[in-house]
């Protein structure tokens, strides 16, 4: 490996590894920043689709203080009341027939560890995901992460075979998917990929083949879980019953935060030692699982994405916008024009954050659940401007 030459650390000694949007943020209150400058942006982005209750919502913070008075840390040897509690209602929450949580720190590491018991259970070798997927970084996750091998992988090889189906493609689901596959693993909205809705058809193939071939069936809703797509889970809003969910990001609403939720005959197979974490279940993590949740069912949020999702839909198609893609709060927008354009004038010139994804004409939209519908009247107004 040759050296780097003449290489110092940046002024602020972070990884130069991330692009970043020009702007200097404060503080947060309700679905806005604040920037240093007095500007106030209406985020729709909410950090990658985490700000689920957009930010200093008086419920979760109370939580977040309450519990780290009490205790604000001790591992997985400890049995904690607030952890039970927390899976509990996120079992009850999912309604999916998945009664056992894991809880671990991040997206990826939910995946790493759904794909490892599939293995494990199933003596198998094979995964195998959709075209466009993304899954983590992490060596399982980004080993099923779709261009990942081409961009960033930079694992020599990955831990079990891999192969992909192409999306909406129903004969390559009985063709790939066989009596050698672990286990399949699908968003079922596409996050990275587009905001792309898999629709209940392919979904439901991908349940009946893993079924006739005894794998398992793992939905990734680590972006499109959590009540985002208007429901507890994207699964619920297909009727599909997964063997295993993931999911993190809007979990925590800002705390991270992830879980894995798994079906009788998978958590079965576990003992003591299968799994393991340092940060994973711990009780803040677990108090903020619990409020989420809570805040949820009880402010009628779930309500309020289908709704407002909708009117996005019917109001927004307007400027350089030609249609709309995905399902509640994890919509995209699809524009005309490169969508890193559309993002751009959007924040410049009017101070609303959008997010871009892997297809360049789609503009996403991952807004806290507490939107309104004057925020919505707010993004039709700003696309209206813009040059279609």
């Amino acid at each position: 490996m040759n050296a780097v030459v003449n290489w110092a650390p940046p002024a602020d000694h972070l990884a130069p590894v991330y692009s970043q949007w020009a702007i200097d943020v404060v503080d947060g209150s309700g679905v806005c920043l604040n920037l240093r400058d007095g500007r106030k942006v209406l985020d729709l982005y909410g950090g990658h689709a985490v700000a689920a209750l957009g930010y200093s919502h008086p419920r979760l913070l109370a939580a977040l203080e309450s519990q780290a008075k009490a205790l604000i840390f001790q591992s997985n040897a400890v049995p904690l009341d607030v952890r039970a509690r927390a899976a509990l209602r996120l079992t009850q929450f999912a309604g999916l027939g998945l009664n056992t949580a894991f809880f671990i720190s991040t997206g990826a590491e939910a995946n790493e560890n759904a794909l490892k018991l599939a293995l494990r259970i199933t003596g198998r070798r094979k995964v195998v995901a959709i075209e466009g997927s993304f899954h983590g970084r992490t060596a399982a996750a980004g080993a099923v992460t779709w261009g990942a091998a081409k961009k960033w992988y930079g694992f020599p090889q990955a831990p079990f075979d891999v192969d992909f189906v192409p999306r909406g493609d129903f004969a390559a689901i009985e063709r790939i998917i066989g009596t050698d596959t672990a286990a399949v693993i699908v968003e079922p909205v596409q996050g990275v990929g587009g905001a792309l809705d898999l629709g209940e058809a392919f979904l439901a193939a991908l349940r009946k083949r893993c079924t006739d071939t005894c794998a398992l069936l793992v939905c990734d809703e680590v972006q499109c879980g959590m009540g985002r797509t208007g429901y507890p889970f994207a699964a619920n809003m297909h009727g599909v019953s997964p063997d295993m969910i993931t999911t993190a990001k809007a979990l925590g609403a800002g705390f991270p935060c992830a879980a894995l939720l798994m079906a009788d005959h998978v958590a079965g197979h576990l003992k003591t030692d299968d799994l393991g974490t340092t940060f994973g279940g711990g009780p803040l993590a677990c108090a903020m699982i619990e409020a989420v949740v809570d805040i949820i069912e009880s402010e009628g949020l779930l309500a309020n994405v289908r709704k407002l999702s909708q009117q996005l839909r019917e109001t927004c198609v307007v400027g350089p916008v030609t249609g709309t893609q995905g399902a509640g709060f994890l919509l995209g927008l699809r524009t005309r024009r490169p969508a890193k354009d559309v993002q751009r004038e959007l924040l410049e010139q009017h101070d609303i954050l959008t997010g871009t994804s892997a297809d360049p004409h789609v503009v996403r939209v991952l807004a806290p659940y507490v939107l309104e519908s004057q925020h919505v009247e707010q993004l039709r107004d700003a696309l209206s401007s813009l040059p279609a």
